[in-house]
This record gives C-alpha cells, sequence and structure tokens, in this order.
C-alpha cells in the first residue's frame, strides 16, 4: 500500500508511474485520496482540540467544587455534555474518513521502479538475457502431457475424477522426481543462506491483505468461507505475514526464509494448448524465497536473487530467459519484477517458471512492518520474494527437453535426489 505523504507529497511521480501501469481512474482516486487525507487531518485537529478544551473544563469543575463555587461548576457540567456529543460526532466522523482512506488506498497498486518501461500487456516485456541451448528433438517429440501418460508418471484423468481438472495425480518415478525437485530447491536455497521453514496452507484474512492478494486477488483465491481462510496461492504469504506488525531492529536484516508449499489458484476458464498439461493448474507445488531487507540495499539483492534462480536453472541445464516486466504486466504489489522462463522444446513455446520481484514499502506498508534504524526513527523494510522454482512447468521443461527414443534422462543434478537416471 503506498503511503499517503507519499501520495501528497509525490502526486505527479505517483500518476507517472500509475500511467505506466495504464491504470484507470488514476487521477480521480489520487485526487480522492489527498481530499479524504485532508478531511481526516482536519477532523483529528477538530477532535484534539475539542478533547483539550474537554479536559480544561474538567479540571476547571474540580477547582469551583473545591472553592464551593457549585453554580459555576454546573454551568461547565453542561459545556462538557456538549463536548461528549462532539467529540464522539468528531470520533465517527475521523472513523468513517480513515476507513474510507484506507479500503481506497488497498485499490491502488505499487509505483513501478524507473527502470520500468510502459507498456500494455506482455507482449512489452524486455528480454534482458538467456541461456542454454534448445535441443533438437525432431519430429517424433511428444508434449509432457502425452509422454506422461506413455509413460504413466501423470495420471490427469484420475485428478479430474477425485476433485477436477488442474489437479494431477503424480506416479511411480513421476512422484519421485517431483520431490527430487523440491528437496534440490530447498538444499540449494538453504546453501545461499536462506532458513527452512514450514508454514500454514491457509490463512486468514489479514495476511491477505498484507501481502496484496486482496482484495486485487480475492477471485482468484480458494475461500474457506465458514471459518473466513483462503488457501494460499504461494508460500509468499504465510511466510512474509510471519512478521507482521513487527518492529525490528537494524541488526536483525537482512532475513531470508525459504519453504515449500503446495499453492491453489481458481484460474479463470481458459482453454487450448497453452492451458494443457502443467501448463496451468489449480493445485501446484512450489519453492519460494523471501527477503526482508534494508531499503539501501533491497535492489543490490534482487540481483543477487536473480543469479541465484539462474544457477538453479544453469545446473538442470535447460534453456531459459529473463524478462523485466514492463508496467502493463508488472503485478499489482511490485516495484520491479524479472520473469523466468524456459523453453519448452515439444510446445515450441517459453513457459514462466518464475518471477523474482522487489515490493520495496509497499506489503511492509500493508503489513506494519518497520525497523528501528541507528538514528532511532521507525522505518518500513523493503520486502522481495521470488519462486525458486515452480515445479510444473519446471517438470514440463526436463520431461519435454530430456526426452529421448529411450525414455526420458533425468538431470545429472537430480540423480542424487531420484536414485534413478531415466524413466
Amino acid at each position: 500500500m503506498l503511503q499517503v505523504n507519499f501520495i501528497r507529497e509525490n502526486k505527479e511521480t505517483v500518476l507517472n508511474g500509475l500511467a505506466k501501469r495504464n491504470f484507470a481512474n488514476a487521477t480521480s482516486m489520487i485526487e480522492q485520496v489527498i481530499t479524504l487525507d485532508e478531511n481526516r487531518r482536519a477532523t483529528q485537529v477538530l477532535l484534539d482540540n475539542t478533547l483539550a478544551e474537554s479536559n480544561k473544563i474538567s479540571r476547571e469543575i474540580g477547582t469551583f467544587f473545591k472553592s464551593g463555587e457549585i453554580q459555576k461548576a454546573t454551568i461547565l457540567k453542561e459545556k462538557t455534555v456538549l463536548l461528549k456529543e462532539q467529540t464522539k460526532e468528531l470520533s465517527d466522523k475521523l472513523t468513517a474518513y480513515s476507513d474510507e482512506l484506507e479500503s481506497l488506498l488497498y485499490l491502488i497498486p505499487n509505483i513501478p521502479h524507473e527502470s520500468v518501461k510502459a507498456g500494455k500487456s506482455a507482449d512489452d516485456n524486455e528480454e534482458i538475457f538467456a541461456e542454454g541451448e534448445i535441443p533438437n528433438l525432431g519430429e517424433n517429440a511428444l508434449p509432457h502431457w502425452e509422454l506422461a501418460k506413455k509413460y504413466d508418471i501423470i495420471d490427469f484423468d484420475l485428478g479430474a475424477k477425485i476433485t477436477g481438472a488442474g489437479f494431477p495425480v503424480y506416479k511411480g518415478k513421476g512422484a519421485k522426481l517431483q520431490r527430487a525437485l523440491i528437496s534440490y530447491f530447498l538444499d540449494k536455497n538453504t546453501a545461499a543462506g536462506y532458513q527452512e521453514v514450514q508454514v500454514p496452507h491457509l490463512v486468514n484474512e489479514a495476511s491477505g491483505f498484507g501481502t496484496g492478494q486482496l482484495p486485487d486477488k480475492e477471485g482468484q483465491m480458494y475461500h474457506a468461507t465458514e471459518d473466513n481462510l483462503y488457501l494460499i496461492p504461494t508460500a509468499e504469504v504465510p511466510i512474509t505475514n510471519l512478521f507482521r506488525g513487527n518492529l525490528l531492529q537494524e541488526s536483525e536484516l537482512p532475513i531470508a526464509m525459504t519453504g515449500y508449499t503446495p499453492c491453489f489458484r481458481r484460474e479463470a476458464g481458459s482453454y487450448g494448448a497453452h492451458v494443457r498439461g502443467l501448463n496451468r493448474l489449480h493445485q501446484f507445488d512450489k519453492v519460494e524465497i523471501v527477503r526482508i531487507e534494508h531499503p539501501s540495499t533491497s535492489y543490490e539483492v534482487l540481483e543477487n536473487m536473480v543469479e541465484h534462480v539462474k544457477s538453479i536453472l544453469k545446473e538442470l541445464k535447460l534453456p531459459y530467459r529473463i524478462l523485466r516486466l514492463c508496467g502493463g504486466d508488472t503485478g499489482f504489489t511490485s516495484a520491479l519484477t524479472y520473469d523466468f522462463e524456459l523453453y519448452s522444446t515439444a510446445q515450441q513455446r517459453w513457459l514462466e517458471i518464475s518471477s523474482v520481484s522487489n515490493f520495496e514499502t509497499f506489503q511492509a506498508n500493508r503489513l506494519k512492518l518497520r525497523f528501528k534504524n541507528k538514528e532511532g526513527k521507525n522505518e518500513l523494510v523493503h520486502t522481495l520474494n521470488g519462486s525458486s522454482l515452480a515445479l510444473p512447468r519446471v517438470l514440463a521443461g526436463i520431461l519435454e527437453n530430456y526426452q529421448t527414443a529411450e525414455g526420458i534422462q533425468i538431470p545429472e543434478v537430480l540423480i542424487p535426489y531420484t536414485g534413478f537416471d531415466s524413466i
């Protein structure tokens, strides 16, 4: 959530940033924020003055009673009744202004970093890096959903039977390969200094608002209405919320955590080859990295996170590229996002497998997550996160790019985890 002071003092910067995103009604919403904030602050001043006057009169009443001037005390008591009514009226008005302001701020996305270019869609994203050779598999190469059926390692029909479309069942060596990837990703992350945590797979409403999934992505989240809990769309939500409301010491920074969770997303009803098989699921596994950083170092750390994900893909020997997302394709909460995409040789298309983002203070302001700086003042941290990595499309890429006439080879780095070198 953007800070009101920042909006008030940097109105043109905010509007220019929202223009990069093609954000509708930006001018009217920002004007409304400023007006609500002015009304809120003016009401706060009136309330403070009314309370001060009421306290002053209360002291005078006590003095008059002690001196026996009962009539003067009685007159002032009648005045305090009116002041109490005014206080309640002003307090109610202040609450209404504050609630309306907060609700409006929840609807305004983050301001893109200066390096983010304007754009309307994924077509306007910038490719900034590519690595790995795309294998020549020949005319008989199969997409992963056909390989999964041929070798009986993933059953999409069985998942649809017990739950519905988008909930695959992994079997035999497919299940072991999935588990191997999870262990490998976690080991790589912990070796890089991330502390592993296991977190709940359901979160409360406050957690959803804290990291920005609510209200922006409410329709995409599974909601257990009776308990008002949400199935997590990513481990970012519970891990980042571990620190919601905390006041950290500067010496505690940085904080780096990683965790594996299943993820749940109510994808809209899309059809066609681009969503077949593992390309788009309602439930999938992902290993996440989350960082809480000092504002002065967060962009250096973002580049380090990018290098970390690159090292994993390099070890897996998968062809991939990195995109810097344009304003129109950058997520609601992010200031700067790099997307990793691997090349699906059998499908002849790029598949997104990771997003690495810096949210600056946007999440921290919602979370009320601060640190005490060297001057003793409270300051918002910067939060960052990245997929390291999302499994379905990585698995799809391995199946397709490592297929041979004899079967599917296992990437060398995964063999110690799988216990076999081929399917």
